[in-house]
């Protein structure tokens, strides 16, 4: 059966390959168009965990609107409105060159309504300060919440929320204090 219908479906992949993209991207189904923004959603995420422990700073503001809501409250401090600029800047800061760290999500949840997203996701963040010779680890798990808008770049970050569900170490560690 599936013999029979192969030239079928090459002279239909042709002709597809051969129509202009922006007629091709008209064509893909919407259950089709989900899934691919769900993964680049996913994808975009998981690349900004990245950037930040290979501490590519320029990668990861390109993740980013160019405002951004953040609420850290569970680890200290307020829920703001900042620059994404200044929030990888001060990312940058406490990610020195002496401190290692592993940034780890799962279990993703992609809620999607027209051009913009939520995802929930498991976290883990383990953070360790090189130039201590003890109590030099801080690891810890809790809740992820993006919101993301569609642009002409694709999907980028416009808001980000942790809450904290356990952590062990030294928090200090996190901030890099000595």
């Amino acid at each position: 059966m599936f013999r029979a219908l192969l030239p079928a479906l090459v002279c239909v992949s042709l002709a597809a390959c051969a129509q202009p993209p922006e007629e091709t991207a008209q064509q893909t189904p919407p259950e089709v168009q989900q899934l691919l923004d769900e993964s680049e959603i996913i994808k975009v995420a998981a690349a900004l965990d990245g950037a930040v422990d290979r501490k590519d700073w320029t990668l990861a503001r390109s993740y980013f609107e160019d405002e951004v809501e953040v609420d850290f409250s569970s680890l200290g401090g307020a829920p703001s409105r900042i620059s994404a600029s200044a929030l990888v800047g001060n990312w940058q800061a406490a990610l020195t060159p002496e401190k290692q760290s592993f940034h780890l999500r799962g279990d993703p949840t992609v809620d999607i309504s027209g051009d913009t997203a939520t995802m929930t996701s498991h976290g883990y963040a383990w953070n360790r300060l090189t130039t201590r010779k003890s109590n030099d680890l801080w690891e810890v798990w809790g809740v992820y919440e993006h919101r993301f808008t569609r642009t002409a770049q694709g999907w980028r970050i416009g808001s980000m929320k942790f809450v904290k569900t356990y952590e062990r170490g030294d928090p200090s560690v996190r901030s890099g204090a000595e």
